[in-house]
């Protein structure tokens, strides 16, 4: 299949955040698919906003795979103040439904930048990766990540992942696990989901790899 890479098209942005709320079970938090959608929509605002390399897999003009890094140095891809707002609204609404926000996640993600920071600077993070659930076509991913590299090479990079996602894929591809936390979310209703949160990082080769 022959792929192309370019920034994602603004009439895509529906389809990349469904991406995000099936690839990263967002539906294990949220019950209610109003509510889905606005923290799906939200989450790819968010990361939209700060991001520098917008990287969009597309076969003809189907969507299928979107990654998303911010990258020290580099100007931001994408901004929208109708965007920024959503996000700074969503953010004060999510707190109705989870106990304390996101606290414990945050809080979790700050201390082990934190600590990963001690031994390590980076030169950015890969903040959001996601595929179309709906195509069973594999190597999406794998492309995309290949694809930031060629961009990036010689950089050193961390992304955040945890136990709700396929945090195994990065092992795969040459990411090591850098530092974890064990957390709980609470939410109404009485549910509590635990979780394990993770930081990887990788140092990308100087040279590309061959295929």
């Amino acid at each position: 299949m022959a792929l192309t890479f370019r920034p994602v098209r603004k009439e895509d942005f529906k389809k990349a955040f469904h991406f995000a709320i099936v690839g990263m079970h967002f539906d294990r938090y949220l019950k209610n698919d109003i509510l889905l959608n606005l923290y799906g929509r939200y989450f790819w605002y968010m990361e939209l906003e700060r991001a520098s390399q917008v990287i969009a897999a597309y076969h003809g003009d189907e969507l299928l795979g979107v990654l998303l890094a911010d990258m020290k140095g580099e100007p931001k891809a994408y901004r929208s103040f109708g965007q920024s707002l959503y996000v700074r609204v969503v953010d004060f609404l999510q707190n109705t439904f989870v106990k304390d926000g996101v606290g414990p996640y945050d809080t979790a993600n700050e201390e082990m930048l934190k600590k990963y920071s001690e031994e390590s600077t980076p030169d950015g993070e890969i903040c959001f990766l996601a595929v179309n659930p709906d195509r069973k076509i594999a190597g999406i991913g794998t492309l995309l990540l290949r694809e930031f590299e060629r961009r990036e090479p010689g950089k050193r990079v961390f992304l955040y992942t945890d136990s709700n996602c396929t945090y195994q894929f990065y092992e795969h591809r040459g990411f090591a696990r850098a530092q974890e936390r064990e957390i709980s979310l609470e939410f109404e209703e009485k549910r509590t989901v635990p979780l394990t949160c993770f930081l990887y990082s990788k140092e990308i080769p100087a040279v590309p790899e061959m295929v």
